[in-house]
């Protein structure tokens, strides 16, 4: 519903309810991102005229390019650094979402 995949929830939700680590944490449920879940969000947006094709394609090949090397950089970072670092970064898209247009 507002894009973020529910990451914000899942991630946080495995490590302190079901124990994983934060990797196995951000591994996990990227599975549920595969075409089931992208595909039924995407022809929804797509049917009201609200995508951008050339945009998408451009931010896939991104995301194709980067996941690989941000998972190579995920698994060499130690976990406590990993784990101050997943909370700021939720601290400031949170103040960024309350206190900015």
């Amino acid at each position: 519903m507002v894009g973020i995949g529910g990451g914000i929830i899942i991630i946080p939700a495995l490590m302190f309810l079901e124990g994983f680590s934060q990797l196995k944490a951000q591994g996990t449920p990227l599975i549920a991102m595969l075409p089931p879940v992208s595909i039924l969000a995407f022809m929804e947006y797509y049917k009201k005229g609200n995508t951008n094709i050339v945009a998408g394609i451009i931010i896939c090949i991104s995301m194709l390019i980067s996941a690989k090397f941000g998972a190579q950089l995920a698994n060499i970072i130690p976990i406590n650094i990993m784990k101050k670092a997943f909370g700021i970064f939720i601290i400031l898209v949170g103040i960024k979402t309350v206190f900015w247009k």
